[in-house]
């Protein structure tokens, strides 16, 4: 059991336990008849020389020897003779070093993290949990949570060598060094560091998790407007964002994976802006939001297994080489559904937890057991009209509420881009406005986000979309004629390539009086380049919507796949697609999505039998007459 108590030269530890010297320790320190650890320094024939500080040093004859021992080896000796010349002799004491109870005599003071920054060139002392430990060319780097804050500890053996081998992450630590700077980032250079144990270890875990638990708390924001419907997710976001901060403290790196839409990067892009804040806030190494923070695009609505295999992966490789903990996976704009839960398994292997902030049509029993959070509105019994980037800006906030006057515009972006109905889109519109943007800006800014995201494919285009969103962004020129020339080059293609594909596009008229319009993509719109099949068929549903005033379903379509569109007809998408599973056997028919947009997938050899089966479950659907006086309200 070890016993941790700071204490300067004149204090004396009670008796009956063993002395364990800081560093800075003297003669002055030290008594006759007093026990201490002691490591070896040295072997000779008639015994053996041991350090008990920096400053203390003696020998222990070979007549006072019990055992054996090599140089750095760990013993408890006695101090029995201190001689007129100074010099120390020692015999062993019966005790293994690991398991005494041991008081540490120290010189300097207790700090936490926050404080280091006016302690520079002073020896201090800090107790906390190890949260990473990375071996570099040189020392070996322990990074120390104490509650308040993280800060490297730099701890020298040989070049390379790795100190300290029996310290391990989630030891509870008790470091005494000097604070020195690293390339003007705070760092902790390493004179001493101790594992605590027993009611030592207890009591520093005990306050460094109170104070973790407190910091993990999320802010307490109001509402940008208010919105009864939205109400009911904010105490899921609100868990959401204490797992995130938590995550944060502890070190655990965070990947993030979004669709690669208007819609998932405003929602992916506030929640990058909020952590990486809280993580400057929190951590002394100035590379730590790089360390701990990925947000990665994913091109289909769903977790892929090329997706998560190269998340493992590089999860793995920086476990091994940076002594990182695996990583948390936030998955956001996607996730939902049961197409999510082969990938979820992959990660269940290496219990990597998992949060889910998502607008798509939930199936909750494929993948609540295995995620920790799962915040959709359709489990409160609202739908897609809600979308991730509103929740997502609210999180955000909830994690980093400095930044609110930052988002104004972003929920109005995120809905425009993912066409909700919502009745609160008014007054989202409005707060944009208020904040310098109009209905155009938005519009153009949502056409630029999905151009960009189209040509950055899996990458995440870091500062290109925080500059066409304008967030964190240092030139307000620079945004605007970023987003009027991606904006301008996106609509002239989208009617490009609507001009030449609407000649080919088929039209009839079904049994419940919705207009079908039917294009195949494959062989009547350009391929590999922008807009996309899903694009193309979207621009194309909207402009039949605008013609007929009527209920429109739009299906374009190629070799393996289709994508759906729907205004003014009762669609469910999601059910469809389970249905026309157990329907045609042998289609390998998969997809989803809302319940009136969404996407399909299935074997090609299968596509005339899969959409002459959705063509007539369509024909089945009820017309939503509200849905298309809406419609009709809108384009008067």
């Amino acid at each position: 059991m070890t016993r941790s108590a700071a204490g300067d030269a004149g204090n004396r530890p009670s008796e009956g336990v063993v002395h364990d010297l800081s560093p800075g320790c003297t003669l002055d320190d030290i008594e006759e008849g007093t026990q201490y650890v002691a490591t070896v320094n040295g072997v000779v024939e008639y015994g053996v020389f041991v350090d008990l500080s920096e400053h203390v040093s003696g020998l222990v004859h070979e007549s006072n020897l019990q055992g054996d021992y090599d140089v750095g080896d760990d013993l408890v000796v006695e101090l029995v003779e201190i001689r007129e010349n100074g010099d120390l002799g020692f015999e062993e004491v019966d005790a293994d070093p690991d398991e005494v109870e041991t008081v540490a005599v120290e010189h300097g003071d207790d700090v936490r993290v926050p404080d280091l920054g006016d302690r520079i060139g002073d020896t201090v002392h800090l107790e906390g949990v190890v949260v990473q430990i990375k071996q570099t060319a040189g020392p070996t780097i322990f990074s120390i949570q104490d509650g308040a804050g993280a800060v490297p500890c730099a701890a020298f053996e040989e070049a390379g060598v790795r100190a300290y081998p029996d310290v391990e992450l989630d030891d509870i630590v008790r470091v005494t060094g000097t604070v020195e700077t690293h390339e003007d980032a705070l760092q902790l250079e390493v004179d001493k560091l101790v594992r605590l144990r027993g009611e030592a270890a207890e009591e520093a875990s005990e306050a460094v998790e109170q104070d973790l638990e407190a910091r993990a708390e999320p802010a307490e924001v109001e509402p940008l407007i208010e919105w009864p419907a939205f109400e009911k997710l904010r105490d899921d976001l609100a868990e959401v964002a204490r797992e995130l901060r938590r995550s944060v403290l502890d070190s655990r790196p965070i990947r993030l994976r979004h669709h690669a839409d208007g819609d998932g990067m405003c929602a992916s892009l506030p929640v990058q802006y909020a952590l990486e804040n809280f993580i400057d806030e929190t951590h002394e190494d100035p590379d730590a939001s790089r360390h701990l923070f990925k947000r990665l695009p994913s091109k289909a609505p769903y977790y892929e297994m090329e997706d998560v295999t190269r998340d493992l992966n590089f999860a793995l490789e920086d476990q091994e080489r940076h002594g990182q903990r695996l990583p948390l996976l936030f998955m956001v704009d996607n996730g939902s559904t049961e197409e999510d839960t082969p990938a979820y398994r992959a990660m269940a292997q290496y219990d990597i937890p998992i949060l889910v902030v998502d607008h798509h049509h939930p199936d909750p029993d494929a993948v609540g057991p295995l995620v920790e959070e799962h915040v959709n509105p359709y489990l409160h019994d609202e739908d897609y009209r809600i979308t991730t980037g509103m929740m997502c800006v609210e999180l955000a906030r909830m994690i980093d509420p400095s930044i609110t006057e930052d988002l104004e515009h972003v929920p109005a972006v995120a809905g425009l881009s993912d066409r909700s109905k919502a009745d609160a889109m008014g007054d989202y519109l409005e707060l944009a406005e208020e904040a310098g943007y109009d209905e155009a800006d938005l519009q153009d800014i949502g056409e630029a986000l999905d151009y960009a995201a189209h040509w950055l494919r899996y990458q995440s285009g870091e500062n290109l979309i925080n500059d066409v969103l304008n967030l964190d962004c240092d030139d307000e020129e620079r945004h605007r004629e970023l987003v009027e020339f991606l904006s301008t080059r996106a609509t002239e293609r989208v009617e490009s390539q609507i001009d030449d594909s609407e000649p080919h596009v088929e039209h009839e008229r079904l049994d419940n009086g919705a207009n079908l319009y039917r294009l195949d993509v494959e062989n009547h719109a350009r391929r590999f380049t922008y807009p996309a099949p899903g694009k193309t068929t979207g621009e194309l549903h909207d402009r039949k919507v605008q013609e007929t005033e009527e209920p429109v379903i739009t299906i374009g379509y190629g070799p393996d796949f289709a994508v759906l569109r729907s205004d003014g007809v009762r669609l469910d998408i999601p059910n469809m697609v389970t249905e026309l599973q157990d329907e045609i056997e042998g289609a390998g028919v998969s997809g989803g999505g809302h319940l009136v947009v969404g996407s399909i997938k299935f074997v090609s050899g299968m596509r005339e039998p899969v959409i002459d089966a959705l063509v007539e479950k369509m024909e089945d659907a009820e017309l939503d007459e509200a849905l298309r006086s809406t419609l009709l309200r809108d384009d008067e």
